[in-house]
């Protein structure tokens, strides 16, 4: 079998201006994952930004890189608990009040983990729906209470799973919620289109970083890679273009759909 063209990541695609002038709020935003890249991805795209993660220590840290990174840019944080239903519909006020107003949120709260059924608790099971699909309905709710009341057209887009198609052992729970979150895509981008608002979602195969390397055995992870048609994992920022296009006027009639991003073998 001859290797793939795209087997070595490509250079980063440079920003075309997709968001100029957006305001972007993202959640779980802080670290190395795709919250991060997608939070860049914006700022490389010419909008202001307001990250958002539970970890403040972290979340004061991602802050000052991208301020660093991008001067001539606005970035502010706050930190918010998904989990909560008073922190994110704090998060959707006091953005709205740090950015002037909110053009685009981004879903990527989300918890996973690896544990057969038969082993698994509940609290483990509530934990990853409540994170990954609860704490997605909560900040989906905010903020289409918020585009409804200003009467601003705005975009979500959310970040599924691949798994939310297919399984996966030991994955119950998070191809559970993601499934879930998929559902909810659909569900809520049809009221939503009664405000002018578009809701879509992202659904990354494998996107290697350094947090899903604490939660996943190297060897899972060089498994599934090397079951992409590519023969590799998706570099973060690859996923984070997906999101920005989906955030973009470039997508304007697209709205209740889960991209695939991914490589997959049929």
């Amino acid at each position: 079998m001859t290797t793939a063209p795209l087997a070595t990541a490509p250079v980063e695609t440079p920003g075309h201006d997709l968001l100029k002038g957006k305001k972007v709020v993202v959640t779980a935003a802080a670290g190395t994952g795709i919250g991060f890249a997608s939070a860049r991805r914006a700022l490389l795209e010419g909008a202001d930004v307001l990250v958002s993660d539970w970890h403040e220590r972290r979340l004061g840290e991602t802050q000052e890189k991208l301020a660093a990174e991008f001067p001539e840019r606005t970035v502010k944080a706050l930190a918010c608990d998904v989990s909560s239903t008073e922190q994110v519909d704090a998060l959707i006020s006091g953005a709205a009040d740090a950015l002037g107003r909110i053009d685009v949120l981004v879903n990527n709260a989300g918890l996973g983990g690896e544990t057969p059924l038969v082993d698994m608790t509940d609290e483990e099971w509530d934990r990853v729906l409540d994170i990954t699909l609860n704490g997605t309905f909560r900040a989906t709710r905010a903020a289409l209470r918020y585009f409804k009341a200003v009467e601003h057209n705005g975009v979500l887009v959310n970040n599924a799973s691949v798994l939310g198609w297919r399984a996966q052992h030991s994955q119950a729970h998070y191809a559970a919620a993601k499934a879930g979150v998929m559902a909810l895509t659909r569900c809520s981008a049809i009221e939503a289109a009664e405000y002018g608002v578009r809701i879509n979602a992202v659904a990354p195969s494998i996107a290697r970083h350094a947090f899903l390397a604490k939660v996943t055995s190297e060897e899972l992870l060089d498994r599934l890679a090397s079951g992409e048609a590519f023969g590799r994992a998706a570099e973060v920022w690859e996923i984070a273009a997906t999101i920005a296009m989906l955030a973009s006027d470039y997508t304007t009639y697209l709205t209740g759909e889960v991209v695939s991003v991914s490589s997959q073998r049929a």
